[in-house]
């Protein structure tokens, strides 16, 4: 019998690989993403103190008025864009990208193509 493979946990277990090299610090903070079937999340993470410096998501306000009637993956670029300024606004210039065990290609990559137009720095 043929079982079929989760994905989900697959993905969960790359990430956890990834996670064993990548850590975020005050000066370099992590950059994660969460990407969902309908929604992207960002949170930029320090994690020697184990807190979310700033986040944002499809699911704010000020972002579903500004991607109303675009693409996901357009939406994606967005969402990084406005995590990048207010990272920019915390002063945090550099940061470490966390892409969540998923493939750096469409969503993810528009988020950090977002970002990197707001002014950071991976």
């Amino acid at each position: 019998m043929i079982k079929k493979i989760d994905k989900n946990q697959e993905r969960l277990r790359r990430h956890t690989r990834v996670r064993k090299k990548i850590t975020g610090t005050a000066e370099t903070p992590r950059m994660s993403v969460f990407r969902s079937l309908n929604h992207i999340y960002v949170q930029i993470i320090d994690d020697v103190k184990g807190v979310t410096l700033c986040s944002a998501s499809t699911m704010e306000k000020d972002v579903k008025e500004k991607i109303q009637g675009l693409s996901k993956t357009d939406a994606a670029k967005v969402v990084g864009k406005v995590a990048g300024e207010k990272a920019v606004a915390l002063k945090i210039e550099t940061v470490v990208f966390d892409r969540g065990g998923y493939l750096y290609t469409g969503r993810v990559q528009a988020v950090a193509d977002g970002a990197r137009e707001a002014g950071l720095k991976f």
